[in-house]
């Protein structure tokens, strides 16, 4: 690779070559090496950013983190539009449909990855718990508005939705569900 090439936004090609990676490769294509190949720079660029791999891959995650937060405000919004079942059937379809589920695989995959992200992430899995709690506070804006049952718990009913949400989308050499089997699921865990 060539040298010397100005790069713009660096971080952002770097990031979304790990996302194209992920999702053609898994965790295990993930090298320092494929995501310069992939990104078009040379290796020492993704080290002049990044004290390690590890680093470059924490900071990764909690950008794609941050992603969800106008996800979450576009739910949140939601409320009291079209059905409960509807909108969390998109929002988990979008959640999961996207890289998400590669980079659950990804933290499962690298202990030293997990360890860093203990730093700042001190519980949970980053992506798995702010999608829970973005799928809570829909849920509570909902019951708030009486479309959820004011005795249902938030928290425990949108861990369920993205547990099983997650089961549903974990087989990224699948075929995904189609939205009539996340439509049917949501429903279920709502009545539940």
């Amino acid at each position: 690779m060539p040298t010397g090439v100005a790069l713009r936004d660096v971080r952002r090609q770097l990031f979304d070559a790990a996302d194209r990676i992920l999702l053609r490769d898994g965790p295990s294509g993930l090298t320092s090496r494929a995501v310069t190949t992939e990104a078009g720079c040379a290796k020492g660029v993704l080290h002049r950013h990044f004290d390690d791999f590890d680093a470059f891959l924490a900071d990764y995650v909690l950008d794609r983190v941050e992603r969800l937060v106008p996800e979450a405000a576009a739910l949140r919004s939601a409320a009291g539009t079209g059905t409960v079942a509807g909108n969390l059937t998109t929002a988990l379809t979008a959640l999961f449909g996207s890289v998400a589920v590669a980079i659950i695989a990804l933290i499962t995959f690298r202990d030293e990855l997990r360890a860093r992200l203990r730093h700042t992430w001190p519980a949970g899995v980053p992506v798995l718990t702010e999608a829970a709690e973005m799928i809570a506070d829909y849920l509570a804006a909902e019951q708030e508005l009486g479309r959820i049952p004011a005795g249902a718990e938030a928290q425990t009913l949108a861990a369920m939705l993205i547990g099983t949400g997650h089961l549903l989308f974990a087989d990224r050499t699948g075929t995904p569900p189609d939205e009539e089997a996340v439509h049917r699921m949501v429903g279920s865990v709502l009545r539940s």
